[in-house]
């Protein structure tokens, strides 16, 4: 269903500054029992854990799943399963999050209603995915991103899911990842460097930016349901 490249997720793993920009965010609507689909190498994992009791987490990549067993091998209370079929996950959960995963799903829709299918009453399910698809570039090709998205999609009417949540981040993010498909159009990994200077840079003014305008344009869309 989804590869994400682990060169992609090994260099977004120190943009420590927006992990935690997002995880504060969501801080609240994460429960005690918790699925993170696809969960890469475990860069917001860390951020959360002190939050909960109990964590599976998914990985179909190769070595993203091997780098997540060895990252979290002294954790009893953390399920490490290959997999990328929500619908075999055994048990419910409090808490389901997509974090940067939704887009490399052609189904998109179909899996959203199955992983709300496995959410407890009043669990919450939560997306993080890249906003606008006149962005979509090189980086979207090659991890796989079959779109990017826009607010109508998050807010269809859904079987049994109420929106608590629907908002655009990174404002400031945009026109950087807008004017690097311009300038360095052969480019698909951004370097370390650039994450860096974005991360360290222009998260924290983008953090100011975003309050400033409601949330209301952004390179990401965060959406939380809610299950009734």
């Amino acid at each position: 269903m989804f590869r994400y490249p682990s060169t992609a997720t090994e260099r977004f793993d120190n943009a420590k500054v927006w992990i935690n920009y997002v995880v504060t965010i969501i801080k609240s609507y994460i429960g005690k029992n918790v699925l993170e689909v696809g969960a890469g190498c475990g860069s917001f994992t860390s951020n959360y854990l002190s939050f909960i009791n109990n964590l599976t987490l998914t990985e179909a990549d190769n070595k993203n799943f091997k780098d997540l067993k060895e990252k979290f091998h002294n954790y009893k209370n953390i399920k490490i399963i290959k997999s990328d079929n929500v619908r075999k996950i055994k048990g419910s959960f409090d808490t389901i999050i997509y974090f940067n995963v939704l887009e490399h799903i052609k189904k998109d829709n179909a899996e959203i209603a199955n992983a709300a299918k496995k959410l407890k009453k009043n669990g919450y399910l939560i997306f993080l995915v890249p906003a606008h698809q006149n962005l979509y570039g090189n980086l979207d090709k090659i991890a796989g991103h079959h779109k990017r998205y826009d607010m109508n999609f998050f807010n269809k009417k859904r079987a049994n899911l109420k929106i608590i949540m629907n908002k655009y981040l990174d404002s400031v993010g945009y026109f950087l990842y807008f004017f690097n498909r311009i300038f360095f159009k052969k480019e698909t990994y951004p370097s370390k460097f650039k994450i860096f200077l974005w991360d360290k840079i222009f998260v924290p003014i983008t953090l100011i930016v975003d309050f400033f305008i409601f949330y209301k344009f952004g390179k990401n869309i965060l959406c939380i349901y809610k299950k009734i």
